[in-house]
């Protein structure tokens, strides 16, 4: 039996989230049998009562909406990358103290990297979000230096466009009924939940881009659909949700040696049992 160790998802819905079985995955991997992951219900209130119950056994949290950026006030130290996007999915505990860190953006990198995206030369960003945000840093970590922003509402994109600009992208916002003016791009990335994005599969596939839609479930989006038919390279918000994963269990364990395959292998089974259930 290892050292008994703990570390868990935050977040509020929770219950669906894909990050115990991956991380689980991981543990059983790696031979860390006194690793135990669980998923916890947590809002804005209740984060700062929660870090300080936490005994000596917790190794680090996952943290996603709406914790993201209340985390950054309640950690002793912060990335400076999770400082830059103004968020941050990764507390690790190390000798008493919290740290923050984003695992975000290193997901959407090497999702794009593994699909050979590695430089798109232009990108149009769905959303103007915290995912939006992060999407915008990745760009600029791979050599981007501007990128369209196009959101519903200007007024309400000014966090990611500043993220974005921080990370040295010139951004310009648009708003999403001037999608089509913005085509072609070497890649198209949508933030958007859901369906949200379906009246832009049309265009987005004609224009022979590139597509990173994060979504994961239900898959393919209408967009995603759209794109392959066209013949286009799709990445997946299951591969963003791995590879961030990924590095947490790094970060978490101290490990570099953490098992891809046998996580990828979890998750894609899970997603294939609840879209089985949901099916039927």
């Amino acid at each position: 039996m290892g050292e008994v160790r703990r570390a868990a998802v935050l977040g509020s819905p929770i219950a669906h989230s894909l990050s115990p079985v991956l991380h689980r995955a991981a543990y059983a991997a790696m031979g860390l049998d006194g690793w135990r992951y669980d998923a916890v219900e947590c809002g804005e209130d209740g984060l700062a009562r929660l870090l300080d119950g936490l005994g000596p056994e917790w190794a680090g949290l996952s943290l996603t909406m709406p914790l993201k950026r209340v985390a950054l006030k309640l950690a002793d130290s912060v990335s400076e990358l999770a400082e830059r996007v103004g968020g941050a999915n990764t507390l690790v505990f190390r000798d008493g103290r919290r740290h923050a860190d984003n695992t975000d953006v290193h997901g959407i990198v090497t999702a794009l990297a593994e699909a050979g995206l590695g430089s798109p030369g232009s990108a149009l960003v769905l959303g103007g979000g915290a995912t939006a945000a992060s999407a915008l840093a990745a760009l600029a970590a791979l050599g981007l230096d501007a990128a369209v922003l196009a959101v519903r509402d200007p007024g309400r994109a000014s966090q990611a466009a500043e993220v974005g600009e921080r990370c040295g992208l010139a951004v310009r916002v648009v708003t999403l009924d001037r999608v089509a003016d913005h085509l072609p791009a070497g890649l198209v990335v949508s933030t958007l939940p859901g369906r949200a994005a379906d009246a832009f599969a049309g265009p987005v596939a004609a224009s022979g881009a590139a597509l990173f839609d994060v979504v994961y479930a239900p898959w393919p989006t209408a967009l995603a659909a759209a794109v392959e038919r066209a013949g286009g390279t799709v990445v997946g918000g299951f591969e963003m949700l791995l590879h961030q994963a990924v590095r947490q269990v790094e970060l978490m364990t101290g490990r570099d040696e953490v098992p891809v395959a046998a996580m990828r292998e979890a998750g894609e089974a899970e997603l294939a049992r609840r879209a089985a259930t949901a099916g039927g």
